[in-house]
């Protein structure tokens, strides 16, 4: 390794970060680099979608149980972790929709939150920035936010003429987006699987998948190999108890099989200050030589 290098996920939630790129970032700590989380929300109005944690402990004590479960994740992730400290605003139903509760992150003026953020980026100084695209994966209210917040707090972080209280400036070289599942992902785990006689945990998504639906693979512009690390994502997974399900369709199909049909995570290279060609297959790709020069 020709530089020890640096990599930030930004995260809406407690388990957004073992959902998406986990294997990634797993990844990268076993190559020797440092990698940050940083989660925005506590995920405090987060619901509970484990039937074995639905309990009147766990419902009253939801804001310790998640920043416990956090810190396991972080642990078998082998990650550091911050938080940023804003209030989750929950997922908002019915039609209308029902106003935000008062003072939830979604609220939160975008140039505040980014401020907080831009410490986070100064303080750690990473060289690649991972966040969700402007659909936030899913239209989750935090999700977006996070979107706004990272990509002002990317752009601002350099510059020394904003927030000039959050320390010294640095300027992380490139941002990614991530997106989610992919239609192109889910047809072709679900064409294995029936290839092999096997029951498919997304035969119900796919039909629910209408043309009209962009396709987020469309975007990807890097693909990291991580398919040896996707234990350790699932270890991540199952370490948020109230959040994920073990007999969930996350882990329906088995490992040897994703190793060998989809043995990757995907990305979309937003903004770089650095060469790259594409497609990639690192999203540290370009940053050594500018480290080094």
């Amino acid at each position: 390794m020709a530089e020890k290098l640096r990599l930030m996920a930004v995260h809406a939630h407690p388990d957004d970060e073992s959902s998406k790129g986990a294997a990634t970032m797993a990844k990268y700590v076993a190559d020797g680099h440092e990698v940050m989380v940083v989660t925005l929300t506590g995920g405090e109005r987060g619901s509970i979608l484990n039937p074995a944690m639905e309990r009147p402990d766990v419902l009253d004590n939801m804001t310790e149980i998640r920043r416990a479960e956090m810190a396991e994740a972080a642990r078998i992730l082998g990650i550091k972790h911050r938080w940023l400290g804003y209030v989750d605003s929950g997922l908002p139903e019915g039609d209308p929709l029902p106003p935000l509760p008062e003072g939830c992150f979604a609220l939160v003026p975008t140039e505040e939150a980014a401020g907080k953020l831009v410490e986070a980026v100064r303080e750690f100084r990473p060289h690649v920035i991972v966040t969700y695209d402007e659909n936030g994966g899913y239209p989750h209210p935090d999700h977006i936010k996070c979107h706004e917040v990272s990509v002002a707090a990317f752009d601002a972080a350099g510059d020394p003429d904003r927030y000039p209280q959050a320390g010294e400036p640095w300027t992380p070289l490139k941002l990614y987006y991530s997106h989610g599942f992919s239609r192109k992902r889910l047809q072709t785990m679900h064409d294995a699987m029936i290839a092999r006689g096997m029951e498919s945990p997304y035969e119900e998504w796919l039909k629910r998948w209408t043309d009209d639906k962009a396709d987020t693979a469309d975007r990807v512009t890097t693909r990291v190999e991580c398919g040896e690390y996707f234990h350790i994502r699932d270890d991540a997974l199952r370490a948020h108890a109230t959040q994920i399900d073990p007999n969930s369709r996350w882990f329906a199909i088995p490992l040897e099989l994703q190793r060998e049909i989809w043995p990757f995570e995907e990305y979309e290279l937003a903004r770089s200050l650095v060469d790259t060609t594409l497609p990639e297959n690192d999203l540290f790709a370009g940053i050594n030589e500018k480290v080094t020069a």
